[in-house]
């Protein structure tokens, strides 16, 4: 790993909140793309997914959604679990930022996508017993779509466009049909 993304690591718990996200930023940047030094932070990552600060576990999450394209030794199947669980996590904005990048896990591979789909359309059917879950759902319909985007792949479109026919409120189901049908760029 060069220097300077580690220097990036070490400034995620630098005193200053603007160092901290100037190096969360460049950190997201860098993972667009696979990278070869994914198993020099892999096990920190997950160790911080149960961090008692929600910001440790926001980016661990986050993190590990996107380190998912440069694991060729699958580990993201075996700590799916963990970092599903902090979408669910008790500060809700944790929970939001996890959950708007756990499609990407989609994105490693052909296993990681069944996986994260189920866990998706599970969470979609079942989640109105949560806080905020119109806002859980809006997210999943943008990850959904980002996921079919990126994977140039429209063959659940239909199950997804029968998800957003059946919610009865009919100003969400306006909303999600509007996140639906945005176009992507």
């Amino acid at each position: 790993m060069k220097q300077s993304v580690q220097n990036h690591f070490q400034n995620l718990t630098c005193p200053s909140k603007q160092v901290q996200y100037e190096a969360y930023q460049s950190i997201m940047d860098i993972l667009k793309k696979p990278v070869d030094w994914a198993y020099e932070v892999w096990d920190e990552l997950v160790n911080e997914l149960s961090s008692p600060d929600p910001h440790a576990r926001s980016r661990a999450a986050q993190f590990l959604s996107r380190l998912s394209i440069s694991d060729p030794e699958k580990r993201i199947i075996r700590d799916f679990s963990s970092i599903w669980a902090v979408t669910y996590d008790e500060k809700f904005v944790t929970a939001r930022h996890a959950l708007q990048e756990i499609w990407r896990i989609g994105l490693a591979g052909n296993k990681q996508f069944e996986l994260v789909w189920s866990h998706m359309e599970e969470r979609f059917k079942n989640c109105e017993g949560e806080k905020n879950f119109t806002l859980v759902r809006a997210d999943l319909i943008q990850s959904i779509k980002s996921l079919s985007f990126y994977r140039n792949d429209d063959t659940r479109s239909l199950m997804v466009e029968e998800w957003i026919e059946s919610i009865p409120d009919e100003k969400y189901r306006k909303k999600y049909w509007s996140i639906w049908r945005r176009k992507m760029t």
